[in-house]
């Protein structure tokens, strides 16, 4: 029960209104110059203790580096590669904006100054978002472990991202693309198009996942490329049971790219349990060393007219089989997406979706003028 405590000073008699925090605890609701001032408020604090509303503002001063780094990550089960980035975003952008200011002294305003100053600096609308969302995040956690009352990036106003409507590759410039790598990687390359594999799908991929027979492949492993500092084992690449969406996936593939498969396990005598696709010391490839060497000369010597990355390829896959008169349901499943919004994104992407609109009216409407005929 909340309770007065007086205490005799220089300026006369102050009364102390005290009660008893969750943990049993006693604090202060403040010194007051009358005992009813200090009844009311101590009365107020049991009141919010009671109904759970209760908040140790204290908490609050941590600072902002202190907590993320003694608190939100350390019980953050995340990737190595989302953790990378986590600390890559806290280094560029939030430590050197908030690292030190105590976590109850970050405003609204503060975190919409970020944005606006970070917008004037010419950080795109659609990172300055996804930058957003992790500070968001941070807080939302200070808010449900009480270390917060409320998250200052709750209606915070974010520039316009506006959608840009990307280029499929076609067919055709696949075509003049994949003349221009290199006949090491020729392969692999086709292999991004024929199965549309994440890149650390691909380069984990090895003899065991293909069934000659049935025709089929089976993704069941992934490949992480992270700095060492990063790693929990110290190695730059880290072999993982299950891709993304833990759960192996089997589709079909072609005969042709089956045949192109064996006389390459043939030709460099390679075991089950080898990688397909590797260095010459057998060891994966490095997804930037890659793209360095071999992927952007071709796409500049093939004449693509637009800038091609390599996970565009896996696009391509999926656009071309919808294109093709996939269904979406089937063309979900080859892909591994988790949702079919997902792979809806695809339907019409090639550059003669919409003449096949056209010619599809005119073929119904031309059948309509016959028959009134």
């Amino acid at each position: 029960m909340a309770w007065v405590e007086e205490r005799a000073g220089v300026r006369g008699t102050r009364f102390i209104g005290l009660y008893r925090d969750p943990d049993g605890a006693k604090r202060s609701a403040g010194t007051f110059s009358s005992r009813r001032e200090a009844a009311r408020a101590a009365n107020r604090e049991e009141q919010k203790v009671l109904a759970g509303s209760w908040h140790d503002t204290t908490l609050g001063e941590i600072a902002f580096r202190d907590y993320i780094e003694n608190e939100w990550l350390p019980n953050k089960h995340l990737e190595i590669t989302t953790r990378a980035a986590y600390t890559s975003y806290l280094n560029k952008q939030f430590y050197p904006a908030f690292g030190n200011q105590p976590l109850n002294k970050i405003s609204p305003s503060l975190v919409q100054d970020w944005v606006s100053k970070a917008h004037r600096e010419g950080l795109s609308p659609r990172s300055i978002k996804k930058y957003h969302v992790l500070l968001s995040s941070i807080f939302r956690r200070a808010v449900r472990d009480r270390v917060l009352v409320h998250n200052p990036c709750d209606h915070t106003e974010l520039p316009k991202v506006i959608t840009k409507k990307s280029r499929t590759l076609t067919p055709d410039e696949f075509n003049g693309l994949i003349r221009a790598v290199p006949d090491r990687y020729r392969l692999m390359v086709e292999t991004f198009i024929e199965t549309g594999m994440r890149w650390g799908e691909l380069i984990a991929l090895r003899p065991r996942h293909i069934n000659f027979l049935r025709r089929s492949l089976t993704v069941e492993e992934t490949i992480v490329e992270t700095s060492k500092k990063h790693s929990p084992t110290g190695e730059r690449f880290i072999v993982k049971p299950y891709p993304k969406d833990n759960e192996p996936r089997t589709f079909g593939v072609r005969q042709d790219w089956l045949d192109a498969i064996a006389e390459r396990i043939k030709n460099e005598g390679l075991e089950p349990d080898d990688l397909l696709f590797a260095t010459r010391l057998g060891t994966p490839i490095s997804r930037n060393s890659f793209r360095t060497h071999v992927w952007l000369p071709a796409v500049k010597a093939s004449g693509v007219d637009f800038n091609v990355r390599i996970h565009d390829l896996r696009h391509a896959h999926a656009s071309w089989l919808l294109a093709g008169g996939s269904d979406l349901k089937s063309v979900m499943d080859r892909m591994g997406h988790a949702q079919i919004q997902t792979t809806q994104k695809y339907l019409h992407s090639l550059p003669d979706a919409d003449d096949k609109n056209l010619n599809a009216l005119d073929r119904i409407t031309r059948r309509s003028h016959t028959e009134r005929a």
